[in-house]
């Protein structure tokens, strides 16, 4: 207790002493008021516009600074460091080509509304609009994937806009917020006084909803008798999920998390029914198309849920709850509009909400359709599924890591096999589908929870997109424990060709690719490999027991397909099964 009274005096009194008005450079501007904001890792790699930033990091501990190799390394590990932890993800970057490598972690988060600031140098103000060498105009580039953009242009500035920056994107809908600083500005020395208050004319998130449109929908609910509730990641971000789980606990609808939902509700509850949408369950997809009911809860939607959207629902009335109003509406017409935070909405309506007392045939003919119809697949003894790998990283993890993956085949076989149990947890790119987010986004979900055990599951494809950032986990001792499920093709683009384009395989090889061991041992990471379910258990145990970080190549059958699946134009209730389809 002594040593931890010490480490919180020593704290306050370095807050107190960064808050200290002096005269210092744009750049001690910026490092004190991030840390004044919190923010205790930073992921970077730096340049000629940055590099007087940079010399003011040199000696500064006050928070940790991770070298990616790559800008594309560094965002997406920002972004998993912020859906792990709930706080703000940052990264820097250099001007031009270091700022234009970020853009796909930017429109990654502003697709799934993950809170981060993103810091880019820029050419020194009296350049800009030259094309200097190593100019972009980031701020244009980025701004319809951005909450807001700020191109600062003086140094006394900087206190109030990054204050303002952290703010905008961790507050209504989140999302990443940039701030491009010309090199001028980062060297500019001016009076340092810290900023406490925000005043942002016109930026006023609703996040109280109307208690009449409650009302409403609690009425809905004692009215229905085939009601059905979809949670999504606004769930997961507004910090609702224990008031979802007495909403559902007090109401008894069978409830359905997106893919980005996935943690926000106990997959072990009779209540679950799993994932809707292109890849969900049986139980899901007809439970949404017989539902009279539907209950939108921090989800928007999105065409990978609804799937033809002309024949979504159509028997229901449609309650929907979000903080952006631009969602409401949108894409399916909206009968119960409620505007605001996931959290408060649901704690006013837990005050209310009943027992759906006209819908017990209901819960019982759901509780029949999950029996008669889970995810399966045909196992095999010669062959290694990647669907048993993921069940099997379930068993040995107890269902307890914090797993990422990258985006396709794999993306979905761990969404459909890797139960989750509790918020922030589940790791992945929605919205943009993202490759080569995986595996940088786990050394950001590690940093964030270095108690934990993080699994990064991942394609042989998008692996090599990112593989690089291994040596970053070897340095730093990240202990990362990643799956790759090597299938030697671009797994989810041959899956579409053989179904939809009739088996006209068209360049998804990736022979040539390499050795995965060796790779990760070139890093200085111990390396494994599997193809076969003795060798796998096997591999993934000796992992698990490293104490540092591990690959596990899992060569797994080449031409497996990813079931269910609704085909592009077809409602979600006309689903492919299996094989024999």
């Amino acid at each position: 207790m002594v040593a931890q009274n010490a480490t919180l005096k020593s704290k306050e009194e370095i807050i107190e002493k960064l808050k200290k008005p002096e005269v210092i450079s744009g750049s001690e501007i910026l490092l004190r008021s991030l840390v004044l904001e919190g923010v205790e890792c930073v992921f970077g790699y730096p340049g000629g516009a940055v590099l007087y930033i940079y010399d003011a990091m040199h000696g500064f501990s006050d928070f940790n600074h991770v070298l990616t190799r790559h800008e594309q390394g560094a965002i997406h590990a920002a972004d998993g460091y912020a859906r792990a932890s709930g706080k703000v993800g940052v990264c820097i970057a250099t001007s031009g080509p270091g700022a234009t490598n970020l853009v796909t972690g930017i429109a990654t988060a502003y697709m799934d509304s993950v809170p981060m600031v993103v810091i880019t140098g820029n050419v020194a103000t009296t350049l800009i609009g030259t094309d200097a060498f190593q100019e972009a105009d980031i701020t244009g580039i980025t701004m319809p994937i951005t909450k807001h953009s700020y191109l600062v242009r003086k140094a006394a500035d900087l206190p109030r806009v990054i204050h303002e920056a952290f703010h905008l994107a961790n507050t209504g809908r989140k999302g990443p917020v940039l701030i491009d600083i010309p090199k001028d500005v980062s060297a500019e020395l001016t009076m340092f006084q810290p900023v406490t208050e925000v005043n942002l004319r016109g930026y006023n998130p609703t996040v109280t909803p109307k208690k009449p449109q409650i009302d409403k929908m609690i009425k809905a609910i004692e009215e229905a008798e085939r009601p059905v509730v979809l949670a999504g990641g606004g769930v997961v971000y507004s910090g609702g999920h224990e008031e979802l789980f007495e909403f559902i606990t007090k109401s008894g609808i069978p409830i359905t998390t997106t893919l980005l939902g996935l943690g926000a509700f106990p997959s072990g509850n009779e209540l679950w029914m799993g994932m809707p949408g292109m890849h969900g369950t049986w139980t899901a997809n007809m439970a949404i198309q017989n539902s009279d009911l539907l209950i939108s809860i921090g989800a928007r939607f999105d065409d990978r849920v609804t799937g033809k959207l002309k024949g979504f629902a159509p028997h229901a009335k449609i309650v929907h709850i979000d903080i952006d109003p631009a969602e409401i509406g949108k894409n399916v017409p909206t009968d119960i509009p409620i505007v605001g935070d996931v959290k408060t909405a649901l704690q006013i309506a837990n005050k209310d909400v009943k027992w759906a007392a006209k819908a017990d045939a209901w819960r019982e003919k759901i509780a029949t359709w999950k029996a008669e119809k889970p995810y399966s697949y045909t196992d095999s003894d010669t062959e290694l599924k990647p669907q048993w790998v993921v069940e099997m990283i379930h068993e040995e993890t107890k269902g307890e890591a914090i797993v990422t993956t990258d985006v396709g085949q794999h993306q979905m076989w761990a969404a459909q096999y890797y139960k989750f149990n509790q918020p922030r947890s589940w790791v992945t790119s929605g919205g943009l589908g993202t490759m080569g987010f995986g595996f940088p986004s786990a050394i950001g979900a590690q940093m964030a929870h270095p108690e934990r055990t993080v699994v990064s599951i991942n394609g042989d494809g998008g692996m090599q997109m990112c593989a690089q950032e291994l040596a970053i986990c070897a340095i730093n001792n990240i202990p990362v424990k990643v799956a790759i499920l090597n299938n030697q093709v671009l797994g989810m683009v041959r899956q579409w060709q053989e179904l939809i384009y009739d088996n006209r395989y068209s360049h998804i090889d990736l022979a040539g690719s390499p050795d995965f061991v060796k790779l990760a041992e070139a890093y200085g990471v111990k390396g494994f490999r599997a193809s076969n379910k003795e060798e796998a258990r096997a591999a993934w145990i000796e992992a698990m027991n490293h104490p540092g970080p591990a690959v596990v190549e899992f060569v797994v059958r080449k031409g497996e397909n990813v079931y269910p699946m609704v085909t592009q134009g077809s409602t979600i209730d006309q689903m492919l099964m299996g094989d024999e389809e």
